[in-house]
């Protein structure tokens, strides 16, 4: 026999909020807002898609983040070879100015909180944004090496997933499509 609760007997946990939706053990899931690292490939247009659906269905909000990895300058002081990192001032303004057409066109004003453009290793960078911004989840897109390259160096979905200080959900290139 089904037993029927009041919202009133139910444990807090159990109600959904507006940034929420139940688990089916009854308890509820938080997520308010969404991270989206961009490289601007077909795998990055698939997250923000499926970001939008999340957002949609939780009343979250996308943050959109491409990350530029710095210029690296070889010198030598005298003391031994250093390695100096610039930021690529001009490849950050043309980011910026892609990423934010991006989100107006695929997101929109209602569910686009920002757009973010840094500069550092893409990894690094996306899980320290995601602390900064106390993103509830990542969505990103799978795409890069293959071969021996992915075999030595990793994958930075693979990296962000290691690292994250909240749950990735990681977009395949082919994969059964549930949006």
């Amino acid at each position: 026999m089904k037993a029927r609760f009041s919202k009133s007997r139910l444990p807090a946990t159990a109600l959904a909020g507006p940034n929420s939706s139940r688990l089916r053990n009854g308890a509820a899931m938080h997520l308010a807002k969404i991270l989206v690292p961009v490289d601007f490939s077909s795998e990055s247009t698939k997250a923000i898609a499926y970001a939008v659906a999340f957002a949609r269905e939780f009343g979250a909000t996308i943050t959109l983040l491409h990350v530029v990895e710095p210029i690296l300058w070889p010198a030598d002081y005298g003391y031994g070879p250093v390695t100096m990192q610039l930021p690529d001032q001009a490849m950050m303004r043309k980011a910026k100015a892609r990423l934010n057409k991006m989100g107006a066109r695929l997101i929109g004003h209602k569910f686009l909180a920002e757009t973010q453009v840094l500069n550092g290793k893409a990894d690094f960078e996306i899980t320290e944004a995601a602390k900064a911004l106390g993103s509830d989840l990542i969505i990103i897109g799978t795409h890069g090496r293959t071969g021996l390259d992915h075999t030595l160096l990793g994958s930075t979905a693979e990296k962000v997933v290691r690292h994250a200080p909240c749950p990735v959900f990681v977009v395949r290139r082919k994969e059964h499509e549930f949006v």
